[in-house]
């Protein structure tokens, strides 16, 4: 069959306008999310009189206060999360050319887990409380964090140094990231073992991912993070291309393969841990959000970096909003929403993948 010379153009015109429409899709409706979020809860308030308060109108002083300091940073530090642990995530996915990869494959969770846990026992940093509501808390979240923040980065350093000794193979990466998770968690449970009942309780406290914690303060310093991680991983998108056909024809290709694979892990690695320690443990959106994107726009890393960063935040942002309104006026933290959501979702799709 012969093609005409304007026939393939055409064809790969509309190839790529599906994937170009996708990704505006998912960025307005990121947008949409946001608005949403921001409207409701326990106080209601009407979506136009949020985008007004947004662009410097005031409508009301309370609602004012709300949005600025309670809303507004919550749902913005929902969506920055989500895209820094779903970018970190595809990277992972193709660095290591495992589809099971994911920030946590790295035991970075464990590792920031066991930091807060000696924080919280060694450091003192639980306390009791008199009332009933939030009786347990953490009394100095700085160093709860700067702790956890620590122990992510040793974990990684460890990583890539056995990386190092041992070839920087997907194989020893993953193996090695098992390896430290198991021994982070036997180190959290020695300590919750000898830990009384207030430390017990700060330490699980903690585990639990919620996107609340984080102030203005904390979400500028996560926002330039993820910003730098993604333009770095963009930049870096045609290397992951030719690794996900093989590190022999990437290095035909001229890829330094093991420089890619240990700097962007240390990437991803950087990232998530600036993120874990600032909100606890969030699972499953590094690992479910690729899987997603892949399905719908395909593998091509020119458009499967921005289409993952965009469900990543839609995801979390939406597990938030859905948690602060299941059991309103408690309020759920979001870790616990992605875990049950997550599992199932993730499972599908192997079930699917395998079937196909």
């Amino acid at each position: 069959m012969h093609l005409d010379d304007g026939q393939i153009p055409a064809e790969y015109n509309k190839y790529i306008g599906k994937k170009i429409s996708f990704l505006i899709g998912g960025a307005v409706l990121l947008v949409l999310l946001l608005i949403l979020s921001i409207s409701v809860g326990a106080v209601h308030i009407p979506l136009l009189d949020v985008v007004r308060t947004i662009l410097g109108k005031t409508v009301s002083r309370q609602w004012n206060t709300i949005i600025w300091n309670i809303r507004l940073p919550q749902a913005l530090t929902g969506m920055v999360a989500g895209v820094g642990l779903a970018v970190a995530g595809v990277a992972m996915q193709s660095i290591l050319r495992n589809p099971l990869g994911s920030p946590f494959t790295l035991g970075i969770s464990h590792a920031a887990a066991f930091g807060a846990a000696f924080a919280v026992m060694i450091l003192g940093t639980g306390a009791m409380h008199s009332t009933g509501a939030d009786a347990v808390s953490i009394t100095n979240p700085s160093v709860t964090t700067i702790s956890a923040f620590i122990f992510c980065l040793i974990a990684t350093g460890i990583i890539i140094a056995i990386s190092k000794l041992r070839s920087a193979s997907p194989e020893v990466m993953v193996l090695a990231g098992v390896a430290l998770g198991s021994l982070f968690t036997a180190g959290t449970m020695f300590l919750q073992y000898f830990a009384d009942d207030v430390q017990l309780a700060a330490m699980i406290f903690w585990t639990f991912g919620d996107v609340a914690r984080a102030s203005w303060r904390e979400l500028a310093f996560m926002s330039v993070v993820v910003a730098l991680s993604v333009a770095y991983f963009t930049l870096h998108r045609w290397d992951y291309n030719a690794i996900d056909a093989g590190d022999e024809t990437a290095k035909g290709l001229g890829v330094r393969v093991e420089r890619v694979r240990l700097w962007g892990m240390l990437c991803a690695s950087f990232v998530t841990a600036i993120i874990v320690a600032f909100l606890g443990i969030i699972g499953f959106v590094g690992l479910v959000c690729p899987h997603m994107v892949r399905r719908l726009i395909g593998d091509d890393h020119r458009f499967l970096i921005p289409g993952t960063c965009v469900m990543g935040g839609a995801l979390l942002l939406s597990a938030d909003t859905t948690a602060r309104l299941m059991l309103a006026p408690h309020i759920l933290p979001v870790a616990i929403l992605t875990a049950f959501l997550g599992a199932p979702v993730f499972l599908y799709l192997i079930i699917k993948g395998y079937r196909r």
